[in-house]
């Protein structure tokens, strides 16, 4: 993983189907329309700042590699564009599916801090979320940066289907899958050209805000 702005290119997996024997146990939580604009190779940006719960008290990187674990509860068309606004379903205040799908997993390959307004907007044609959203965000803990996450996503051929556990719920960034899981037999949601044109494009835009890679 690094850390700055994404300049340069590193080794990624290529365009084919991708088995690994590793097994993953943590998921990152995120609206459920992000997590399939990410599986669906959309979008490879995440922003975040954290939930009310994190630990540190703000968003804090724990592993390169997790599962993306959807959610629904607090998603909210109105800060979204519009063809991913569509695709919100309303759902009652503490609802959650009892049985989970977890579609895809990630790899983090950049990730780099932003607290100037500037920066966050430049950001919004590589993103899913409308200016209303980055405003929120900016505002909400303003002495605390974003993280901004670049995501690397491989998609499951055949998604899992997990029970819902008490202890995924809460305004929290990461939890703790109940099992663990083998990402076997999943496909890059974007080449890796795709996704290094992506990188290429975010670093063009942002720069020379944000410099210092960390290799």
């Amino acid at each position: 993983m690094q850390t700055g702005k994404p300049t340069g290119q590193r080794k990624l997996h290529g365009a084919n189907s991708m088995t690994t024997s590793v097994t993953i146990t943590t998921a990152l939580k995120e609206w459920a329309v992000a997590v399939d604009a990410l599986a669906c190779g959309k979008t490879i940006l995440l922003l975040r700042k954290g939930g009310i719960r994190e630990q540190a008290g703000s968003f804090t990187v724990e592993q390169s590699r997790f599962w993306l674990y959807p959610t629904f509860e607090h998603q909210k068309p109105h800060l979204l564009k519009p063809d991913y606004a569509k695709q919100v379903v309303a759902v009652a205040s503490g609802w959650h599916p009892e049985t989970v799908t977890i579609p895809a997993w990630a790899e983090i390959t950049h990730a780099f801090p932003v607290s100037d307004a500037d920066t966050v907007f430049k950001l919004l044609p590589f993103q899913i979320w409308t200016e209303d959203f980055l405003t929120e965000r900016l505002k909400w803990k303003p002495r605390t940066p974003l993280s901004v996450l670049l995501l690397r996503v491989y998609r499951l051929i055949q998604p899992y289907s997990i029970a819902y556990d008490s202890a995924y719920g809460g305004c929290k960034s990461w939890i703790e899958l109940a099992g663990s899981l083998s990402p076997t037999s999943a496909i890059p949601a974007l080449t890796e050209a795709a996704y290094l044109q992506q990188v290429q494009a975010i670093s063009q835009t942002i720069s020379p805000t944000i410099s210092g890679v960390a290799e």
